[in-house]
């Protein structure tokens, strides 16, 4: 290996403990995704709403958002953001935050619907207010998951990373431990 070469990878267990932190965050945006539901098992808006619940999911994917932003903000201050496979790792992780940080305003914008829903009489404003609300749910769900692609896409990177270490490390002469010293002949004795 030349020594360019070796400054451009990202050590080993550096890469082993952020493929961890990606993964698990991935997971928690995915299932979160998943989780929060607005329509019933019908596939309709429920009657009674609870603005409680849906502020939850607000306040829940903002929390998510800054773990994302801490993660990409951790990983811009460490060296290893330089390298080529740092760059794009980056590039996804910033993709993420920005992905996260758009879906708690639109829980928020479901919930403040919720909250109008009850006191709306005209048939046409409760079909524009429900709609809206479907919409900003799904939008803000959307966001969760392409957040969590995003952060997938920054751990196969890695993982592709960890591939090149492998073979780098089968392409480097192996040295032969030093066996059993050959026994020294003894003088004869007589």
């Amino acid at each position: 290996m030349k020594p360019d070469f070796q400054r451009d990878l990202i050590p080993r267990d550096d890469a082993l403990h952020l493929i961890g932190a990606l993964n698990a965050m991935k997971d928690k945006l995915h299932d979160a995704a998943q989780r929060w539901e607005l329509l019933d098992e019908n596939g309709h808006v429920p009657a009674a709403l609870s603005y409680t619940a849906l502020l939850q999911h607000a306040t829940d994917a903002q929390d998510l958002s800054r773990e994302v932003l801490r993660l990409a903000a951790d990983f811009a201050r460490s060296p290893h953001h330089t390298t080529p496979t740092g760059r794009t790792v980056l590039k996804h992780l910033a993709e993420a935050a920005t992905l996260s940080s758009h879906a708690a305003p639109h829980f928020t914008e479901t919930a403040e619907a919720a909250v109008a829903l009850p006191r709306t009489t005209n048939p046409t404003d409760r079909h524009y207010l429900t709609n809206r609300m479907v919409i900003d749910h799904a939008s803000a769900r959307a966001f969760l998951r392409r957040s969590s692609e995003s952060l997938s896409d920054a751990a196969s990177e890695l993982d592709q990373h960890l591939g090149l270490h492998r073979f780098l490390a089968s392409m480097t002469p192996q040295r032969p431990s030093p066996g059993p010293s050959p026994a020294r002949s003894s003088p004869r004795h007589r």
